[in-house]
Parts: C-alpha cells; sequence; structure tokens
C-alpha cells in the first residue's frame, strides 16, 4: 500500500560491486517507471520506530518493477553501511519516487552527450549509457570515469564490455593507483586531462557531471573555462549518507 507517496519495496538482489558498495535491485509495489538519470528516497524503519531517510540514484531506468541501485558505504553514515554490510535478499524497506526532473536524459534529443563521474556519481550516468545503447544513440555518448583505483569503480566490468561491443566509449582517469600496463597519467583531473577526453566546445554537447561535491564543482569549473556553457553543463552532488 502506498503512504504518503512512500512505497513497500523488497530486496530482490544483491551484488558485491566494489570493495566499498554493493549493487541492490529492488522490487517496488506499483513502481511506475523512471527516467535516467533520477533518484529515489530510500526509508528505514528500526525496530524501536525510529526512520531514517535518504535519497539514491538510480542505476536502472524505465518501466519494470526492479528497481536498481549501487550505493557506496560512507563510514560514519547512518543509512549506506547497513545497505552495504547488513541488508539480504528479501528484507523489506520503502521507496519514495521517481525523483528528479532536471538531471535526466531522454531518448530523442539531438547533439552529443558527454558524461563525467566521479566515484559513485557513475550511477545516475550508468542509467543513461544503458538507455543511450538500448535507443542506438551510444555513438554519440562519451564517458569520462574517475575514481581512486581501478577496484573503486562500480560497473566497472559493464562499462568495459559496453564500450566494445557497441556501448558509450569510456576515458579512464585514476587518482591515486592505475592498473598494471597503465601508460596515461595518474592524479587529480584538470583541464588537459578533461580537454582531451570530453567532446569539443565546438560539437556543443550536453554535459551531465555527478559525484561528490568538490569533484563536481572542480569539474564544472573546468569546464567553463575550457569555453564549455554553463547553461548546458549539468551537475548533480552527494555528500555523506
Amino acid at each position: 500500500m502506498i503512504v504518503g507517496g512512500w512505497r513497500p519495496a523488497r530486496v530482490s538482489s544483491v551484488e558485491e560491486a566494489t570493495p566499498s558498495a554493493r549493487v541492490l535491485r529492488l522490487d517496488v509495489e506499483d513502481w511506475p517507471g523512471s527516467d535516467a538519470g533520477q533518484h529515489v528516497d530510500i526509508r528505514l524503519t528500526a525496530e524501536d520506530g525510529y526512520q531514517a531517510e535518504r535519497s539514491y540514484s538510480l542505476g536502472s531506468y524505465g518501466p519494470g518493477p526492479v528497481i536498481e541501485l549501487a550505493v557506496d558505504e560512507i563510514p560514519d553514515g547512518e543509512v549506506s553501511p547497513y545497505l552495504v554490510r547488513d541488508v539480504l535478499p528479501g528484507d523489506e524497506l520503502e521507496v519514495k519516487g521517481p525523483l528528479g526532473g532536471y538531471f535526466v536524459w531522454r531518448a530523442g534529443g539531438e547533439g552529443p552527450v558527454q558524461l563525467i563521474a566521479g566515484g559513485s556519481g557513475i550511477v545516475p550516468l550508468m542509467a543513461m549509457a544503458r538507455a543511450a545503447r538500448d535507443a542506438a544513440a551510444a555513438a554519440s555518448f562519451r564517458l569520462l570515469y574517475s575514481v581512486r583505483r581501478p577496484e573503486d569503480a562500480i560497473y566497472r566490468d559493464e562499462l568495459e564490455e559496453s564500450a566494445h561491443d557497441g556501448g558509450v566509449a569510456v576515458t579512464w582517469a585514476f587518482t591515486r593507483e592505475a592498473p598494471a600496463g597503465w601508460t596515461g597519467r595518474v592524479g587529480r583531473l584538470d583541464d588537459e586531462a578533461i580537454r582531451a577526453a570530453v567532446w569539443p566546445t565546438d560539437d556543443a554537447p550536453t554535459v551531465f557531471v555527478c559525484g561528490p561535491t568538490g569533484f563536481v564543482e572542480h569539474v564544472a569549473d573546468a569546464l567553463v573555462r575550457l569555453g564549455h556553457p554553463p547553461a548546458r553543463v549539468k551537475t548533480e552532488r552527494f555528500g555523506g549518507a
């Protein structure tokens, strides 16, 4: 039963994504479907009645009763440690959504799209990459994904396999440690690295940037310095959960 916009949800599967992150799939009662890039609110209720709510981006999109979240643990967080370390298939929680209409991609738009993710900011951009491939629009997409180390990359295997099989092209950036055989630079994204990875300004791409607040502000400022109009740079940032 839906009360106050909250829908009952049951965890259907749990998959380890990185040493600190899990992919969760939830069966949601009367789920209306979502656009790529939207998010949901998750509510947990303790036995004593205490409730905690947090927002999480959707890695899934479209119709169907199952939604997908990829949650990275914030060690001092209130909700993410439970979702990453304790929740099991069959557990119940509540979902409100889908939410958000600004940071979304819908098939049919014109012009190239640039996705830029930092850490778990890949989640809503993964939904966009999946939607682009399903809409046969992947050739107009590029993804720049910045992580500390290769093992920190959520969806790494899917992204690499998809990029070699007609999906969205991926450029990796490693800020602390690169994989064996890596010949590129290691360190924080700078203007030149961003310029080399993204669509040229003359192509007038729509840019979606998602990640921690500091990462998003740094990248968005760099994009504007490189000549991308601020109105074409859409951002979504997150903090602890």
